[in-house]
């Protein structure tokens, strides 16, 4: 066994294992009886006692116009990795995974990508342009979007290409908010782009379009004309309410299934054209470089992936007897059909139960009831989608496209709980 380095964001140790073997372990995962959860009735001065809260009386409801999350749940927030980034105005946060259950990410802590900072827009003063090998060039403000007909609301993820990235050559981030946490999953309204195209008329040799941020990076991103006008949405809101300005606001667009840097935020414009553009952010970034030097591009789908989210390093195990495992997962191909669960690094699985609203699209949680016994275990989730993909080793992707990338790493994840609980990220062959 040897030891890989710390990271600087939690100092916490973490291990390369080789030919690891849990005996035994698979039967730590029989779904047991639970009845033993709660401890037998006490005398406890927490129940019998007046506490601080039972005194007096609590604050009104003008005292939070807008309302946050208790004080007692202040550490459920997006973390970053300094060192991953050279500033943090072209940098990346990451969804605290371990703290959320359920399929829907809070708007608060959805993670952030930015290449030059948070635009800050007003929406009086926002367009969105159509142009290009259109039959007439349109300009929208944000009243003309929201008037259009056709509204919908759809849930999908957003995963960033480089989720997972640092980890191509071995266990590096230890926790799944680092190692997994460029993804959130939130329900998006607005109006289907193709209704915007087609306003606009796309001509015959219309073949591909080219969205365009306002904020001073002006990221843009080639996208294919079927893709445009299959499922892609013109959005002004998230979960209910508008888009976050780290998110977009007023206007992005969302690319379901494929990879979250072609979901141009503060989008203000659109161009149709006959080719791909060939732009920055698709040729030296978001390609995936191969072993022998050559490049994979265009590489949009993000495929089927999972991971547990508890226990993870994060969200150890701190308690032996009945306990809960549960983790997400997801496909840019379709919906999640069926999730195994090793706790023997992968020589037994069990399937998973599947709980809540399963989407094309979108995030999927996976639960196991399981009684702890204190043993060692090698905790691993597989995924498998409708399309009947099934997700693939670390070793099975890098027989295939070496370690140079850091771009759609769906391998397996491994998590080693220890005999006292204390979790890490590992790697096992």
């Amino acid at each position: 066994m040897t030891s890989k380095v710390d990271d600087s964001a939690q100092g916490s140790r973490r291990a390369f294992l080789r030919g690891a073997a849990v005996a035994g372990a698979t039967a730590a995962l029989a779904n047991k009886a639970v009845a033993q959860a709660a401890a037998p009735a006490k005398p406890d001065p927490l129940i019998t006692d007046i506490q601080d809260w039972n005194r007096t009386l609590g604050p009104g409801v003008d005292a939070a116009p807008y309302g946050k999350p208790s004080p007692f749940e202040k550490h459920v927030v997006r973390r970053n990795v300094p060192w991953l980034t050279a500033d943090a105005i072209s940098s990346i946060n990451f969804t605290p995974l371990h703290e959320l259950d359920g399929v829907i990410t809070p708007n608060g802590v959805c993670f952030e990508r930015h290449h030059s900072g948070v635009a800050e827009i007003d929406p009086a003063k926002h367009r969105l342009m159509i142009n290009g090998l259109v039959d007439k060039p349109l300009i929208f403000t944000m009243e003309d979007l929201k008037r259009m007909p056709g509204r919908i609301n759809r849930p999908y993820f957003l995963e960033c290409a480089a989720n997972g990235g640092m980890e191509w050559r071995g266990a590096q981030l230890n926790g799944c908010q680092f190692t997994h946490g460029m993804i959130h999953n939130v329900w998006y309204t607005g109006i289907p782009l193709k209704t915007l195209l087609d306003e606009a008329g796309v001509k015959t040799n219309g073949k591909w379009i080219m969205p365009e941020g306002a904020d001073s990076a002006a990221m843009t991103r080639s996208i294919p004309i079927e893709k445009a006008m299959k499922d892609c949405i013109v959005a002004w809101g998230m979960n209910g309410e508008a888009l976050r300005a780290e998110q977009g606001y007023p206007l992005r667009i969302v690319v379901p299934g494929w990879e979250g840097n072609m979901w141009v935020k503060w989008l203000r414009r659109i161009e149709v054209g006959d080719q791909p553009w060939h732009h920055r952010e698709e040729t030296s970034k978001y390609t995936d470089l191969l072993a022998d030097g050559r490049s994979r591009r265009f590489t949009w789908i993000m495929d089927a992936k999972s991971v547990v989210t508890n226990p993870s390093p994060q969200a150890p195990l701190r308690h032996k007897g009945p306990n809960v495992l549960t983790g997400l997962a997801w496909s840019g191909r379709g919906s999640i059909r069926r999730v195994d669960v090793s706790v023997d690094g992968g020589r037994n699985w069990q399937t998973a139960r599947i709980d809540g609203p399963v989407s094309p699209l979108s995030l999927t949680r996976f639960y196991v009831d399981f009684d702890w016994d204190g043993r060692e275990l090698l905790i691993q989730s597989r995924a498998m989608d409708d399309t009947g993909y099934v997700q693939p080793t670390k070793d099975e992707l890098r027989k295939l496209r070496g370690t140079n990338s850091i771009y759609h790493n769906n391998g397996i994840q491994t998590w080693l709980v220890r005999g006292n609980g204390e979790t890490e990220n590992v790697e096992i062959s």
